[in-house]
């Protein structure tokens, strides 16, 4: 793949995302024309069209649909390659790419990467906030925190402990509503839920058919915006025991009747392992989870 072919699908993917030449522009700090001679030169090498006008901007044809995970793959190559010219050898410098769900990207990982960064200043981390498990076999991610087994093989694979679920809710809400004594309980009282049944909740529900689920006052599908009204005062709600605990806002309710946790798995590519920057951030990735795990008790 040579650099020019690549700034081609690199427009190509920014104008899939933004819908126009000027949105594409924008993104990539390009001119409009440079873009549309970009996508021109793609469109020739097609022999055909890949976008066509509409009233809601350019529109993806069925070859550019085609074409769309080609070039996605070519972008997290690009990445990867950028990631490991980043390394001088026994050094540890350069860029590792983390992916992470929301709330422990969040809450739970700057901690931990940043005594890191302290010690190896020319270490650079990028995080990927997401709950969608990316293929570190693409090399979307160099390093990866699961919350379900890695099941694709050239992994290394650590598993760290189980991250228990705990119901709480501001000191003052409990004051108000009173303490619940059994998850029947919650049905009387304001609630903080899932918007739509994630499949961690489906596992749950399955395994456990006595579980009672109240009609939630507050819904939302993101697990970080059910801590931030747990924390606001909003309601009852569920999130990681280690979070609750550390929070003296908050009080925990129904202490044992939560029969469900997240197990954790640390992963990254097998190649990686003798990259020095990957090697550091696995290792502090690992004993940072196990720490982090072993609040709860």
């Amino acid at each position: 793949m040579n650099t020019q072919s690549w700034d081609f699908y690199r427009t190509f993917l920014a104008v899939l995302e933004t819908g126009s030449l000027s949105g594409a522009a924008r993104l990539l700090g390009l001119t409009q024309p440079t873009i549309g001679r970009h996508i021109e030169a793609l469109e020739r090498e097609a022999g055909q069209q890949l976008f066509t006008r509409s009233q809601r901007g350019l529109e993806p044809t069925d070859t550019a649909h085609a074409m769309k995970p080609l070039a996605e793959a070519m972008a997290a190559s690009a990445d990867a390659m950028r990631r490991a010219a980043s390394e001088t050898r026994d050094a540890i410098s350069g860029s590792v790419r983390i992916s992470a769900s929301d709330v422990v990207a969040i809450e739970v990982l700057p901690e931990i990467v940043a005594p890191v960064m302290a010690s190896h200043p020319r270490l650079a981390i990028e995080l990927s906030v997401s709950d969608a498990l990316e293929d570190l076999l693409s090399r979307k991610a160099d390093i990866a925190l699961r919350l379900v087994e890695p099941t694709q093989a050239a992994l290394v694979v650590r598993h760290v402990g189980k991250i228990e679920i705990g119901c709480f809710a501001r000191k003052d809400v409990i004051a108000r509503h009173g303490t619940p004594q059994s998850t029947e309980d919650l049905r009387h009282l304001p609630t903080i839920g899932f918007d739509r049944e994630l499949g961690y909740v489906r596992d749950v529900l399955k395994a456990f058919p006595e579980l009672a689920l109240p009609d939630f006052n507050l819904r939302s599908d993101s697990n970080l915006a059910q801590l931030a009204a747990i924390r606001a005062g909003c309601g009852f709600g569920l999130c990681q025991r280690p979070l609750g605990l550390r929070d003296a806002r908050l009080a925990e309710v129904l202490e044992g009747q939560i029969p469900f946790a997240l197990p954790v798995w640390v992963a990254m590519h097998e190649d990686l392992r003798r990259s020095p920057r990957c090697r550091v951030v696995f290792d502090a990735l690992v004993k940072g989870m196990t720490d982090y795990i072993g609040q709860q008790n």
